[in-house]
């Protein structure tokens, strides 16, 4: 654009020299002379001698005057050339930025001079489209977790109340058949009471922000620990979980929190796990940075899944009800936590292993 103005500057200037010259004192001077003397006498009505002395007064005295005119009418049109462009810029960039903010579907579209400001536009329109997606996903997958656990809260609180009623009506009932009511009420209440905590976790994920409270944590007696808490979950299945680390190494970070990420991890890979097989939970330091990984056998994990592990309310067997799974937020939970700490989780899976890998930073 500066360019152009730069180009019509110059055509201006050689037009201003051509008018003075050429028709002032240069060959056109004499047709122009004449057409104006002409001029003179046949419409204000005066002599010819008249007409040629107005035309010397008028011309020929003020050259610079005439000069000066013709180049600010040449500015002008310069000006109003440049507005006018200008002025069509911001509308298409008003109406580019209309079309993000109404959500439009067509593709937003600019002038080549303006090619690198139509790349960003559609870069974040794209980005934009993808967060809505990404967020009514996100809430249709809530609503429809919300919709299966409320179903299942029925049916254990009808056996509770149903075994509550035989064990009111029938006072006189065995001491054996009393016994296994009473058992099989209180197994129903456990599962009533991890399905209400399920509608609390979605709640607090949506609602509370995280904040962390950090101190020195020595990770391998953490890992041990939380390894050993496993322990019932472990057995039934033959399986077991080991932690292979050389040394102690500390990091600086929200223990309890962090606690939270491993039980999150440790739980999912129990339960993907093969039976009778070792999870094993490996830990070492470079370049700043502690890597704690979970390595367990079990089906791999497609690629398209593998992609959406870390997302809200995403669970990994579909075919699970909330009988056997949770609420779909450990892993989203856990992401978010070790992000806050400055690291990354991820995830690989291939030939029958699944790696859960934790980095944070050292001195995070």
């Amino acid at each position: 654009m500066i360019l152009q103005i730069i180009f019509i500057l110059v055509i201006a200037i050689i037009i201003g020299f051509f008018i003075n010259f050429a028709f002032i004192d240069g060959v056109f001077q004499a047709p122009f002379a004449d057409a104006f003397i002409t001029f003179c006498e046949n419409v204000l009505q005066l002599d010819y001698y008249a007409a040629q002395n107005a035309y010397n007064v008028l011309f020929q005295q003020n050259k610079p005057l005439w000069l000066t005119i013709g180049f600010i009418l040449l500015l002008l049109v310069i000006f109003y050339i440049a507005l006018s462009r200008f002025t069509r810029y911001f509308h298409q960039i008003s109406t580019s930025i209309s079309m993000l903010s109404d959500e439009s579907d067509q593709e937003i579209r600019l002038p080549d001079e303006l090619d690198f400001l139509e790349k960003k536009l559609n870069d974040v329109k794209n980005k934009l489209e993808k967060r809505a997606r990404d967020a009514q996903e996100a809430e249709q997958r809530k609503n429809d977790l919300v919709v299966y656990l409320a179903h299942d809260i029925k049916t254990p609180l009808t056996s509770i109340i149903g075994y509550l009623s035989l064990l009111d009506e029938a006072k006189d009932m065995p001491v054996e058949q009393k016994e296994k009511y009473v058992t099989i009420t209180l197994e129903k209440s456990y599962r009533l009471e991890h399905l209400i905590n399920e509608f609390f976790e979605i709640t607090r994920f949506n609602l509370q922000s995280i904040i962390l409270e950090k101190d020195w944590i020595p990770l391998k007696y953490m890992l041990m620990q939380v390894a050993d808490e496993f322990y019932p979950l472990l057995a039934p299945k033959g399986q077991k979980a080991i932690v292979l680390m050389d040394g102690d190494i500390k990091i600086y970070a929200d223990g309890n929190k962090l606690a939270r990420v491993f039980n999150n991890i440790l739980k999912n890979a129990i339960a993907y796990s093969d039976p009778n097989s070792t999870i094993e939970i490996s830990v070492k330091s470079e370049n700043n940075q502690t890597l704690i990984s979970f390595m367990n056998t079990g089906k791999t994990i497609p690629p398209e899944k593998l992609k959406m592990i870390f997302e809200k309310f995403y669970r990994l067997d579909s075919a699970r009800s909330t009988q056997t799974g949770g609420a779909g937020l450990g892993l989203a939970i856990s992401n978010e936590i070790v992000e806050a700490h400055g690291g990354t989780i991820t995830a690989t899976s291939s030939n029958e292993k699944t790696i859960f890998t934790v980095m944070i930073p050292s001195d995070s």
